[in-house]
């Protein structure tokens, strides 16, 4: 089994950016978190993060016949992005939505995610340990 991970923008400044919300560990530290349970479910993992729509787009649709589940935290393009949303639908490939902060909670923009009609499960205000049940439960359980 091959799950792509993707992170929109903003997300590569994880350590940096608002630490109060997103916590003090960096992106790196986020990556070697799902690789190292990813091993231990026995699944493969790739990583793409991008600052630009049309990269993440890209990704989704390069998917498509390569990954059998996408986890994607699109970052500020869950509010904004109809292309987001339509490529996942457009390969129809079974998709977790990530949030490390719950949106929710926070300004009332961040409370529309249009990603999230194309998703089979969202999963938000968990921290990193968000991205580890996403990819539990794309590759079939707690194990």
């Amino acid at each position: 089994m091959k799950i792509l991970v993707l992170n929109g923008p903003n997300l590569n400044m994880l350590g940096i950016r608002e630490p109060a919300i997103y916590g003090s560990a960096t992106y790196a530290d986020l990556v070697a978190l799902i690789r190292a349970e990813a091993d231990r479910l026995g699944v493969e993992v790739e990583f793409f993060q991008s600052n630009h729509e049309g990269a993440l787009v890209d990704a989704i649709q390069g998917a498509y016949g390569r990954a059998d589940g996408i986890v994607i935290n699109p970052g500020a393009y869950t509010h904004t992005s109809v292309a987001l949303l339509d490529a996942v639908k457009a390969v129809g490939i079974p998709t977790v939505e990530v949030h490390i902060s719950d949106p929710d909670t926070r300004e009332d923009f961040r409370r529309t995610s249009y990603i999230r009609a194309a998703c089979v499960m969202t999963v938000k205000g968990h921290g990193f340990e968000g991205y580890l049940e996403a990819l539990r439960y794309l590759a079939g359980g707690a194990n």
